[in-house]
């Protein structure tokens, strides 16, 4: 009897002391990016800014959840203003190993044009001048960073060409993102009374570089007299964040199962402490407000604004946590990649650690030709396999990879450095037709 009861009171101990070192404890992960910050103000209105309509709705957003869903765990890439890299937005969520990336922006045009609405993007190939002009400038940010040719793989956020990678990406968690997205634009309509500008795809960096379904919406145009009213307005903050609030919830029911819970919404509960507001400023230019008039004919050339300029592209490699190999074992690790040759090598990217693996490890195995690289010394070491002079080949390759590995991705090289795969395609093709 002492014996059971002993065991009964060791197990238990071991229980709590498992519930303390594991730091979600099972619960859902839930990540939500307020888009610009700090020194990027993102979209300018009349009499705001949009870095802080973005925050202002996420954390009216954030605390819908963490009041009404004891399962969730909320982490923010911001709670301040202050400015966030991309590629660091996109890494938070990998970090923490979340479920959810929700990322917030606010929309604008160009002078003189009219538009009203929201919209949520997914990660594609954008199929409209429009949907590729948002994303153009949402990538732009990265060009403020002293080593962003080095940090984003020579992307060129201004090159079509940078582009095609988007082409032949297929999101593992594509599906899942698309219906978070047009749950969000459901209740945009049903609840904000919002016009319904749609699910669109664009190659928008930060999404590339999340390992999880992922959404990036804009809830309404800054540069709209009328819109920007409304975003900076309470009532507007209030809507806006139940209506991601609820496209979440059901998102998460589909998922896991479990019934919705039961919400009472009190317009004061959903405002966010840490509200941030450009009072002086704004106070006397909604005064002015009232002498301006708005078309309400929708500009037929919708050219969305240059929103968050900040979204991060690390590698798209899936931010997965290796384990280290058995130090006693005496496998050689894996060859660093020796691919000098002055024409475009392409692989395909299977993994990422912290630490070099013996080739024995079991995560290799089965994988053709494979070799390691580092961007930069003291970096992540990135596995690739199946080297290939021939971009269709590759293609062929990654197509089969993904069967048994759906996070996996082309990268290319050229004199043994890694080059933009747009890039490399293109120059590829250049060769080809010679």
């Amino acid at each position: 009897m002492r014996l059971k009861l002993f065991t009964a009171i060791i197990v238990s101990q071991l229980l709590c002391l498992f519930c303390i070192a594991s730091p979600n404890n099972g619960k859902f992960i839930l990540v939500i990016d307020a888009g610009h910050g700090g020194h990027d103000a993102g979209a300018i209105g009349t009499y705001s800014k949009e870095k802080n309509i973005n925050l202002n709705v996420a954390l009216a957003f954030g605390k819908l959840v963490e009041n009404n869903c004891s399962d969730v765990r909320v982490i923010y890439t911001r709670k301040t203003d202050v400015f966030i890299a991309l590629q660091e937005r996109a890494e938070i969520a990998n970090r923490n190993k979340a479920n959810l990336f929700i990322s917030i922006h606010t929309n604008a045009l160009p002078n003189g044009k009219i538009a009203y609405g929201s919209e949520t993007y997914t990660l594609g190939m954008a199929r409209s001048s429009e949907n590729f002009d948002v994303a153009k400038r949402e990538n732009s940010v990265i060009l403020v960073e002293n080593d962003y040719k080095e940090k984003y793989a020579g992307f060129n956020p201004n090159s079509s060409e940078s582009y095609i990678i988007f082409e032949f990406m297929q999101d593992e968690h594509m599906k899942q993102s698309i219906n978070l997205a047009q749950s969000i634009q459901k209740h945009y309509v049903n609840l904000a009374n919002r016009k319904n500008k749609g699910v669109h795809q664009a190659g928008f960096l930060v999404l590339r570089e999340t390992s999880m379904p992922s959404v990036l919406t804009e809830l309404g145009f800054i540069t709209t007299p009328e819109e920007e009213a409304y975003l900076n307005s309470q009532d507007g903050i209030n809507k806006l964040a139940r209506s991601i609030f609820e496209g979440f919830l059901d998102y998460k029911q589909t998922q896991d199962g479990k019934i919705r819970p039961t919400i009472s919404y009190n317009p004061k509960e959903n405002t966010a402490e840490s509200e941030v507001k450009d009072t002086t400023e704004t106070k006397r230019q909604k005064l002015s407000q009232k002498d301006n008039k708005v078309d309400n004919t929708e500009s037929s050339s919708v050219l969305a604004k240059a929103l968050e300029k900040e979204l991060p592209a690390k590698e798209i490699a899936q931010d997965t946590k290796v384990e280290n190999a058995a130090k006693n074992e005496k496998a050689s690790p894996v060859l660093t990649q020796t691919n000098n040759t002055e024409k475009p090598v392409f692989k395909i990217q299977i993994l990422t650690s912290d630490t070099p693996l013996k080739n024995t490890d079991k995560q290799l195995q089965g994988y053709q030709n494979v070799e390691s690289y580092q961007e930069k010394k003291g970096g992540m070491i990135k596995y690739t396999c199946m080297p290939t002079a021939d971009y269709n080949q590759a293609v062929t390759n990654q197509k089969e990879i993904r069967k048994r590995n759906p996070g996996a991705f082309m990268v290319a090289f050229k004199n043994g450095k890694r080059i933009d795969l747009g890039e490399a395609v293109a120059e590829f093709k250049s060769n080809k037709n010679k």
